[in-house]
């Protein structure tokens, strides 16, 4: 294990839902490369991401900043030219730095020179799921000219990928790797899979909650394991390729995302929902530091990131930073870890969660515009879960008397990580009382202890 990466690539998926892997149950095989890495280096069991928006989340990736202390705390709000950001910090370390794919952090394509974060090597499209379809990848380079790339899409940028890394073998280099699978191509409402992955997925698993939900699972599912399962050969590619080039174990990957997907069965589309299936995401990480790490169990968030790749690489965290860095608990160096998760939403509507390792409490703030308020000051209790008896969340407990006492000491955690993050004192009306019936909340002992 090196003490430090040389190296670091991030290979960023987008709208991949927890449970596509094996190690979650899955059981069509689709993430062989992802499942054996995880296990081989360090397996981030419970990993979440703060904002499931597109734009919302590739912000806290890159400045460690939540979006409502950048301002991006929805799509179409341009990242702040001044950010310090992982490519303009690893950059000012003496990295070379290359970012190849989705950025949805700018005002246009191409993207201007000023709003690429810092990046060094550039070949990128601001909205990739606008200027290029599976079998029609366009991209844009430093001089801002259209770069049309053959293959699949997947294959169109990891061969990039491949080139960029073999061109930087010898220096010390920051990479990355954005793709636009398994999102939705937009402007045809469908997931393209490669050619046959249709036939090939059609009808042979769906997770519990889009069995019992329904939404457009039975018809998209098909194609969006099929992406998967090619971002999961294009990951295999990148490992053989650092193998190749000699430079394997000292080169730290990350593979996550940037949310999930419930499949239209939470609100009208696909994300911008508390809900595990949107906001609970694959992470692992691989190489230097994180060979033979095991599972981390601690919550694990996309404000995380960015402070666990700079130290990886032994590089300073700046001090307003709003996670923290994992390396001391992937070294048994420390225990003290944050015990909850806090979530924003934004677009569809404005609203805050608190999620642990047991609950998910959600609130909705009712005369507040998900698109033009960053955030609001009174909430009104929207759901509650208990994912030990019900990791899928179909059944809502909020206002139940005999779950009481846990609304309200998550609502207390979440009143604090509210002024906390956001510097607002908010107010949370209670939900209506009901009778809980036989429900109880007692803790639940045997084999949930493990979770």
């Amino acid at each position: 294990m090196s003490e430090t990466a040389k190296n670091v690539i991030v290979f960023f998926t987008d709208q991949q839902r927890w449970d596509s892997s094996a190690i979650f149950g899955n059981p069509l095989d689709l993430t062989p490369n992802f499942d054996t890495a995880a296990m081989a280096g360090t397996h981030l069991y419970n990993c979440f991401t703060n904002q499931p928006v597109c734009g919302p989340a590739r912000s806290m990736m890159q400045t460690g900043l939540y979006p409502t202390t950048t301002g991006c705390y929805r799509n179409n709000i341009p990242l702040p030219k001044d950010s310090a950001t992982l490519g303009s910090l690893f950059r000012k370390s003496g990295f070379k730095t290359g970012y190849v794919g989705k950025w949805h952090l700018g005002t246009q394509d191409p993207v201007p020179e000023p709003e690429r974060g810092g990046y060094e090597y550039w070949l990128a499209s601001n909205m990739l799921e606008y200027t290029s379809d599976a079998y029609d990848t366009t991209l844009y380079d430093n001089d801002g000219k259209a770069q049309k790339l053959p293959g699949y899409r997947v294959d169109a940028l990891t061969d990039a990928a491949i080139r960029y890394i073999d061109g930087v073998k010898d220096d010390r280099f920051f990479l990355f790797l954005s793709f636009l699978e398994p999102h939705h191509q937009n402007h045809l409402d469908n997931y393209p899979g490669r050619v046959g992955d249709e036939q090939r997925y059609a009808g042979r698993w769906m997770p519990p909650d889009l069995q019992a939900l329904g939404g457009s699972a039975a018809q998209h599912l098909p194609g969006y394991f099929g992406m998967i399962k090619r971002l999961d050969d294009a990951f295999g590619r990148i490992q053989d390729a650092l193998l190749t080039l000699g430079i394997s174990e000292e080169t730290t990957i990350l593979y996550t995302s940037d949310h999930g997907s419930h499949f239209k069965t939470r609100n009208a589309e696909y994300k911008r929902s508390c809900h595990d299936a949107c906001v609970r995401i694959p992470g692992a990480l691989i190489g230097g530091p994180f060979t033979g790490g095991g599972r981390v169990t601690n919550l694990v968030s996309t404000i995380d990131i960015a402070p666990t790749l700079l130290d990886a690489a032994g590089l300073d965290i700046p001090d307003n930073f709003e996670g923290n860095s994992l390396l001391p608990v992937v070294n048994r160096t420390s225990t003290d870890w944050p015990e909850d998760v806090f979530i924003q939403i934004s677009e569809d509507h404005v609203g805050r969660a608190v999620r642990t390792k047991r609950w998910k409490y959600g609130v909705r703030a009712p005369n507040a515009d998900g698109w033009n308020d960053l955030g609001a000051d009174q909430y009104e209790e929207e759901y509650l879960y208990d994912l030990h008896a019900d990791p899928y969340e179909l059944t809502n407990l909020i206002g139940m008397d005999a779950f009481a006492d846990v609304s309200t000491e998550l609502r207390a955690k979440l009143v604090k990580q509210t002024k906390s993050v956001e510097n607002r004192t908010v107010d949370i009306v209670k939900a209506p009382e009901i009778s809980a019936g036989q429900r109880s909340s007692s803790v639940w002992a045997g084999w949930h202890g493990h979770r």
